[in-house]
C-alpha cells in the first residue's frame, strides 16, 4: 500500500517521459488549438482504485473529479477538482488525502492556475502554480520558470486529452504535448492503440485505447506499460486504467457519473 497513491490516478492518462529529462523540444504538439467539446460544467465522475499483489484486486481507495464554472482574474474558467483518498480500512497502513485543482481558460483550454495539496502517510506537499500566458512563464512557490505557449498541468492535461479527435490517428501514432510538473517542463506523449470492447466494474463498453509513456524508476516500470481506455463516444470519459507497478499492479475503474455532456452511447450493457 505504501506507494504514491494519488499519483497513480492524477497521472492516469499522462505521465513523464521514459528518461525523466526536461525538454523544450516539441514535435507535432497536438495539444494546441483544441476547444472543449467533451465535458460540461458540473460534471462529476467517481473512480475506484484497486490494488493487487497476487492477482486478487482489493478496493484500495477512490477518487472524484468534478468541474464548475468560475471566474479567475475576470476570465471564465473551468475549475476542476480531483480528490483522492485511501479506503478508510487501510488508513492505519498508509493514509492518503490528496486534492488537486486546476483552473482552465474556457476559450483556450490552457491552465491558468494549478494547486496540489497532498498528504500521503508522513509526506505532505503544497504546490501553487500560476501560468502567465502573456510572458509564457509558470510562477511557483520556488520561482519563475519559462514555459512554451501550449503547456498543461497534470489535471488540465486529462481534460484536454478528452477533446482529442482520435479519428485523425491510426494505431501506433504518437500524440505529443508539454506538461509542467514539480518545477520542470516535460516533453510527453500518448500512443494511440485503436478501439476495442472492454468489460469494467461498471459494464461493457466500446472504448478507445491508448498508452502513455511512463517514467522509469518511479513506482511504474517505465515504457508503455500503462493502458488507458476512454469511452468511444463524444464524452471520451476515462473508463479504466491498468498498470503494473514496482510491487503488484493497479486497476482504476469508473464507477458512477453525473451530468455528462452527451449520452454514454459507448455503454453496451451495464452490470
Amino acid at each position: 500500500m505504501k506507494f504514491k497513491f494519488f499519483t497513480i490516478f492524477g497521472l492516469l492518462l499522462l505521465t513523464i517521459n521514459l528518461n525523466g529529462e526536461p525538454s523544450f523540444k516539441m514535435y507535432n504538439d497536438d495539444f494546441c488549438g483544441i476547444t472543449n467539446r467533451s465535458f460540461r460544467v458540473n460534471e462529476k465522475v467517481n473512480y475506484t482504485i484497486y490494488y493487487s499483489i497476487v492477482g486478487i484486486y482489493v478496493d484500495a481507495g477512490n477518487a472524484t473529479f468534478s468541474s464548475t464554472l468560475q471566474r479567475l482574474n475576470n476570465r471564465p474558467v473551468f475549475h476542476v477538482v480531483a480528490d483522492g483518498k485511501t479506503n478508510p480500512r487501510y488508513d492505519w497502513i498508509f493514509k492518503v488525502r490528496d486534492r488537486y485543482e486546476t483552473f482552465i481558460d474556457t476559450s483556450s483550454m490552457q491552465p491558468l492556475k494549478f494547486i496540489r495539496n497532498v498528504h500521503e502517510g508522513s509526506y505532505k506537499k503544497y504546490e501553487n502554480v500560476t501560468f502567465n500566458r502573456q510572458a509564457n512563464t509558470a510562477v511557483t512557490n520556488d520561482g519563475v520558470y519559462k514555459v512554451p505557449n501550449c503547456v498543461q498541468d497534470v489535471i488540465s492535461s486529462i481534460y484536454y486529452a478528452r477533446n482529442i479527435d482520435f479519428s485523425k490517428y491510426k494505431p501506433g501514432d504518437r500524440i505529443n504535448f508539454s506538461m509542467f510538473l514539480d518545477n520542470e517542463l516535460y516533453s510527453m506523449y500518448i500512443r494511440y492503440q485503436g478501439k476495442e470492447t472492454i468489460k469494467t466494474k461498471y459494464g461493457k463498453f466500446k472504448a478507445i485505447k491508448f498508452k502513455p509513456l511512463l517514467l522509469k524508476g518511479s513506482i511504474f516500470e517505465g515504457g508503455e506499460k500503462m493502458t488507458v481506455w476512454v469511452s468511444d463516444d463524444a464524452n471520451h470519459l476515462p473508463l479504466r486504467i491498468e498498470s503494473p507497478i514496482t510491487v503488484g499492479s493497479v486497476k482504476i475503474d469508473m464507477m458512477n457519473f453525473e451530468n455528462l455532456r452527451y449520452p454514454l452511447t459507448s455503454l453496451i450493457k451495464k452490470k
